[in-house]
């Protein structure tokens, strides 16, 4: 699942520095980084879900 969620992040972020989502917040190329913190906070929390057993 981690693998498919960054895969599907790293789209996010290509489509997103070649034309600007126009999402709130996500207005500008330079807004990238918004999405790798996304990112980085739904990859831990998959990892903490998967390994809480």
């Amino acid at each position: 699942m981690s693998k498919a969620l960054a895969l599907v992040i790293v789209a996010m972020m290509v489509v997103h520095l070649i034309r600007p989502l126009g999402l709130p917040g996500l207005r500008q190329r330079r807004d990238v980084w918004k999405i790798a913190a996304a990112a980085l906070g739904a990859i831990g929390a998959t990892v903490l879900l998967s390994h809480a057993n």
